[in-house]
This record gives C-alpha cells, structure tokens and sequence, in this order.
C-alpha cells in the first residue's frame, strides 16, 4: 500500500511538471508575439541568482484608461485585471483596462496581470505585474548596458511569457557573450 501511495505522490509530481512545461511549450510556440519596451531597474539580486528586473512602460497605468468601475486602493492589490495592448511607435502600449475580460479589436491583444500592492501613485497611475518582470539569465550576465526590449508571447487566454529579450536590438545572449571576449 505504502508502494502505491508513494508511486502515485512521484507520479502526480511528474504530471505537474510535465504540465507546466508543456504549457509553457505552448504559449511560446502558439502565442501571438508582440514586443514590450522596458525602463531601467537595478539588475542583481545576489540572494536569489542572477536575473535582469524588467520594468516595462506598460507596467504603470493610468486610472483614466479603465473601462468600467476603478477599483478603490484597499481592495485594489492583487486583482486581476485585463489589459488590452496595441501598436504604438514598434511597441505595445495600454489602450484599455478593466476587471472584466475586454475583446480586442483588430491588431490589439489583451493580457492579464494584478495590480500590486502599495504602488498606487498619486499622480493618477498604479502598477500592474504581468508576471514577466524576471528574467533569469546564466551565472555572471545579469548587469546588461543599453536598451533592453523584449519579444513576448501571448496565449490566448493572456497569459505572458518572455520569448527573448533583446539589448540595442541583439539578442541578450549574443550581447553578454560579446562582452565576455574582451
């Protein structure tokens, strides 16, 4: 019995990463692809590993873009919110938002992301995480000079996930390997 239990416990783990990676798998290889622009942030965490902290233009948003009912600071962090994304200048950029699923017109996406906690601003703008603000990177690449934009692919049910990402137009891993031969 004790057999059984275990190798359904190993099984059942198997499944889920299987799983997770077959998702992944997925939205990569089917998701529509559009590109983000980032803003600098302080890239090293030495407790965590190394990864670059990407903070994109679309992660602040202004108040006046929702459709529908703002939701009140308290309550506000952690809700999911729906927004919807067109081209503007070779970047994406908030067109809409709201607590309900929006349908996007033609040339738009809509992604899904929270809004954080504490980071309404008084300017009228709060900050929303997509989930796509870490990107984990080999040991010793994580401090990157220049512009950094990112190709990200969405599922159809807007979940995000990082596709490459890009510094001055190269590919990040082409740039830092660039870097390790001077």
């Amino acid at each position: 019995m004790k057999h059984v239990m275990l190798a359904g416990i190993v099984g059942l783990q198997v499944l889920w990463i299987l799983g997770t990676a077959f998702t992944q798998e997925i939205r990569l290889g089917t998701g529509t692809v559009i590109r983000l622009e980032t803003r600098p942030v302080d890239p090293r965490d030495l407790l965590r590993g190394d990864y670059v902290i990407l903070n994109y233009a679309i992660n602040t948003v202004w108040k006046d873009r929702f459709v529908g009912p703002v939701p009140e600071e308290e309550q506000a962090p952690g809700k999911t919110v729906y927004v919807v994304l067109a081209p503007q200048g070779g970047f994406h950029a908030v067109t809409r938002i709201s607590l309900t699923p929006l349908k996007p017109g033609v040339g738009e996406v809509m992604i899904t992301g929270k809004i954080a906690k504490g980071r309404w601003e008084s300017s009228g703008s709060f900050r929303i995480e997509y989930g796509i603000e870490r990107y984990y990177v080999p040991e010793g690449t994580g401090n990157p000079r220049g512009k950094i934009t990112v190709d990200v692919a969405v599922s159809w049910n807007g979940k995000t996930s990082i596709k490459q990402v890009y510094i001055d137009g190269r590919p990040y891993a082409e740039v830092m390997a660039s870097q390790k031969t001077r």
